[in-house]
């Protein structure tokens, strides 16, 4: 999804206020909030409409009966410890999800979290959300998954260190660990058109 910051600043209750008045109309544009900036997010790709589709499909199937549920794109992401607001592409929760309050859209205890990369967010998604969202002491992975080439990075908690490692192979398998299951590549990327390559 692509980004484009709009300097207006308002407080947290501010942004929520502004935020849950768009949700019933289409043509609105959803906007993260960081430390007090507003930062609109525009439409996805179909790449990244179709690998957003496959992961949370595959992550409904195997997290049937486990006690976790995944939510696609709609689910927003406190920080409080830096009073931000996020929307993963997916995200997952196990046992019992919190909220923020009794409106029960914004979620405080992600364990995994996932964002699908386009050329327009791809250093917002590696640096800054990525470092809001290594403030959640409920994380446990956070998973990037590339739409132009077949790559997908994971980022595991273990203690207070973060571990990485990277799949770039059709063939290989990405663990969850934290939720106790895994994902193919194949079936992150079915039915995904790869730009192809320029010829010098």
């Amino acid at each position: 999804m692509a980004i484009s910051a709009v300097q207006t600043y308002l407080s947290p209750e501010e942004y929520i206020t502004l935020e849950r008045k768009a949700i019933p109309t289409y043509d609105t544009v959803r906007s993260e909030y960081v430390r007090g900036k507003i930062i609109a997010m525009s439409g996805a790709s179909r790449a990244h409409n179709i690998i957003s589709f496959n992961i949370s499909g595959e992550l409904r199937n195997r997290l049937k009966g486990s006690g976790c549920e995944a939510y696609a794109n709609e689910m927003r992401v406190s920080t409080p410890s830096t009073s931000s607001y996020f929307y993963p592409d997916i995200v997952v929760v196990c046992d019992e999800p919190r909220f923020e309050d009794d409106v029960f859209d914004t979620l405080l205890n992600p364990i995994v979290l996932v964002e699908v990369l386009s050329p327009s967010t791809e250093a917002y998604d590696r640096g800054e959300k990525l470092s809001h969202y290594q403030q959640l002491e409920s994380l446990k992975e956070y998973i990037l998954v590339s739409q132009d080439r077949v790559s997908v990075e994971r980022y595991l908690r273990k203690q207070d260190e973060w571990g990485y490692t990277s799949f770039r192979e059709l063939d290989d398998v990405l663990p969850i660990d934290s939720i106790q299951c895994e994902l193919p590549l194949q079936e992150i990327y079915e039915r995904v058109t790869f730009p192809k390559e320029k010829k010098d």
